[in-house]
């Protein structure tokens, strides 16, 4: 159990000014998640990784981006993604960007793809949706083939035809790739087929459920002769100096971000009664310190991963509380449920 890593991921919701509760601007919202990142640095938390949206809520379209601004300004966190939408994203130009990260950061970069659970990206770039599981399907086989970091051949529907093709910058180790998945079977076994470490997101209901993906994942990866990785998780959390107040802060920002997906997805509304269960039983990480490091320290015994991100900021929320949810993580969660693990 010394070996979990412990990450933050955001989203880049737009946070609210402490003394005036209005929205950041873009501007402001980008500058504060690089200190955001740099805080979570300092404290030692292992990898942060950042969203791809293209909405109004979100201030983070471009991840490779802050994400090379962050890297001249921390030292040792990981640098990744949660995920790059590779599906609307040419896999070639994926892989320069983040062999720059890599360079940039001395070997930190970490590109998380996947299918990307919002669609805006889509017609944004001009793919149709017709292609969502297709689009995929190829340039993930397309991307893998460019890791082995030599000439490429290659040749598909959606994709460019390259002919014993250099790609650049050459890096000196294999870039550090994971698969984000929501639960599909079908999404495991792919990353599994291409040797691809996963996350597997948890927003909802009890992270038990979820525990047959990993099984799978595992049998997965021996019928096709791959590295078992350990898998990871991540879920949504608040942490403050009592249980009360988190939860006030929880209620307050994620009933109103989930009022405003569930009206385009077609959710039913989110109740008190509900919310109360994602906290006490499901998938959120609400509480004061000690309350979160105990049902942290119990899920990662109970699902067998070596991988829990916190995602912070959901619904926006002040940005004095985002702050304090890292520091209170990183100075006392972490260390809090390194503990518990490490009980006898």
């Amino acid at each position: 159990m010394n070996t979990v890593q412990f990450g933050i991921d955001t989203f880049g919701e737009l946070a609210y000014h402490d003394d005036t509760h209005k929205l950041l601007s873009y501007e402001e919202s980008l500058r504060m998640i690089v200190e955001e990142v740099k805080l979570a640095d300092t404290l030692g938390i292992d990898v942060v990784a950042l969203g791809e949206h293209h909405r109004a809520e979100y201030s983070i379209s471009a991840p490779d981006t802050v994400l090379a601004a962050l890297s001249q300004v921390t030292k040792n966190i990981t640098l990744g993604t949660g995920v790059t939408v590779l599906s609307s994203d040419d896999p070639v130009r994926v892989y320069e960007r983040f062999a720059t990260l890599d360079a940039l950061s001395n070997g930190r970069a970490q590109v998380m793809v996947g299918r990307g659970s919002f669609i805006e990206s889509f017609p944004l770039f001009g793919y149709n949706l017709e292609d969502y599981n297709e689009l995929f399907e190829e340039k993930l086989e397309m991307f893998h083939a460019l890791l082995d970091n030599a000439p490429i051949s290659w040749e598909g529907k959606f994709t460019q035809r390259l002919e014993n093709t250099q790609v650049y910058p050459k890096l000196s180790k294999r870039l550090d790739v994971h698969v984000g998945v929501g639960g599909s079977p079908d999404s495991i076994i792919r990353a599994a087929k291409y040797g691809f470490p996963v996350m597997i997101a948890i927003i909802g209901g009890e992270h038990v459920r979820f525990k047959p993906y990993i099984d799978l994942y595992q049998r997965a990866v021996a019928q096709f002769n791959q590295p078992n990785h350990p898998v990871g998780i991540h879920s949504h959390g608040v942490i403050a100096n009592s249980d009360e107040e988190a939860f006030e802060i929880a209620w307050k920002y994620y009933g109103q971000a989930h009022e405003i997906l569930g009206r385009e997805r077609g959710w039913p509304k989110m109740t008190l009664e509900r919310f109360r269960y994602e906290v006490d039983q499901g998938a959120y990480f609400v509480g004061s310190p000690e309350t979160v490091a105990q049902k942290m320290a119990k899920v990662i015994k109970e699902m067998g991963i070596a991988r829990f991100d916190l995602i912070y900021g959901m619904g926006g929320q002040l940005q004095r509380d985002r702050f304090r949810t890292i520091q209170l993580y990183g100075e006392v969660v972490i260390p809090r449920v390194k503990e518990l693990l490490n009980e006898n």
